[in-house]
């Protein structure tokens, strides 16, 4: 049985673990400053962000970030999954089902008009799932690095 809660100061170890094989999985280095700055964003009430972790008897087996934003096509914010990940050994149990789905609620509950995220072509894992929970939209990302 999968739990969804707030991420609270008791999950950071876990948090940090699952965090750290999230940019392995996409092959990134985030610096620690810039981590240890969002470990605090996320957990700030009076950011436009949280993050959820998922329980299964108590150890937490995956994380979800998101954030919220203006949009110039809508009167409500919208929700962007930044960061989604689960423990390699607790896949395919509902774990990242179950992350989206807070983040579902979370979003209606702020008055969001609609979550939206991105992923590499090569999670095929993670697209077997979000082909079931979401639209794919056909948009195409170009990035600038500043």
């Amino acid at each position: 049985m999968v739990t969804i809660a707030p991420l609270s100061k008791e999950h950071h170890a876990d948090w940090l673990r699952l965090w750290k094989g999230y940019q392995a999985f996409y092959r990134v280095t985030i610096d620690d400053a810039t981590t240890d700055l969002s470990w605090e964003r996320l957990r700030d009430p009076r950011e436009p962000m949280f993050g959820l972790a998922a329980l299964i008897d108590g150890k937490v087996v995956g994380i979800v970030h998101a954030l919220y934003h203006r949009s110039t096509w809508t009167q409500g914010d919208y929700c962007y999954l930044q960061d989604l990940f689960t423990d390699e050994a607790q896949r395919n149990k509902g774990v990242g089902r179950a992350l989206i789905e807070a983040v579902y609620r979370e979003a209606r509950e702020r008055g969001a008009s609609r979550v939206y995220w991105l992923t590499h072509e090569s999670n095929a894992t993670g697209i077997a799932l979000y082909e079931k929970v979401a639209s794919r939209t056909g948009f195409i990302q170009y990035r600038h690095v500043l």
